[in-house]
């Protein structure tokens, strides 16, 4: 689907399939380096942690780059939701977001600016939709995927190998203990 600004939006179908781990990646509005402070990239590990916690999620990978998130888990309950899976982790976040940029640095707002229905104007930290999701059947895919998200820092020059990235998983895969974000576990069939 073309959109007014000339950029496309691709729609992928969730399925909502027990048994399947998830590949999501999400987006912030405009692509706007909205993720690259860690005081919000810390409101996003908050929230992935919590989401886990709450939604019974077992958590595989993740990378936060300064606009975007990879995500790789496990919905662990048979009937779960992939909207509720979304709203629990970006809601948090958007919201303490916008209220900090409303009180500190409110000319970052203009940049944000959605469509509104009512006279009031809206601003939104994430892109609007579900963002990418992908069903994850197969343990190779699965690691093939923890490996795209770890180096994803390396391919845009953030860092010189997966571990030098803090906001990423890859130092727990390496078994240090200066990580952000503790796994649950590995995914199944572990080649390491």
């Amino acid at each position: 689907m073309f959109l007014p600004d000339g950029s496309v939006r691709k729609f992928r179908r969730c399925v909502e399939s027990p048994g399947c781990a998830h590949e999501l990646t999400f987006t912030c509005h405009g692509r706007l380096p909205l993720l690259s402070k860690d005081r919000t990239r810390e409101w996003l590990v908050d929230s992935l942690d919590r989401a886990r916690r709450i939604l019974a999620l077992k958590l595989w990978a993740y990378v936060i780059m300064p606009e975007h998130v990879h995500v790789l888990f496990l919905p662990t309950r048979p009937d779960y939701r992939m909207s509720a899976i979304l709203k629990v982790i970006k809601q948090p976040v958007g919201q303490k977001a916008l209220n900090f940029l409303k009180e500190f640095h409110p000319s970052w707002l203009a940049r944000m600016r959605v469509p509104s229905s009512g006279g009031q104007p809206e601003h939104g930290f994430w892109q609007p939709g579900g963002g990418y999701d992908r069903n994850i059947d197969r343990a190779r895919t699965a690691w093939n995927c923890v490996q795209y998200i770890h180096n994803n820092p390396v391919r845009r020059g953030l860092a010189a190998c997966p571990s030098d990235w803090e906001w990423s998983s890859a130092r727990w895969y390496e078994g240090r203990s200066d990580v952000r974000l503790a796994m649950d576990e590995a995914p199944p069939d572990s080649p390491i």
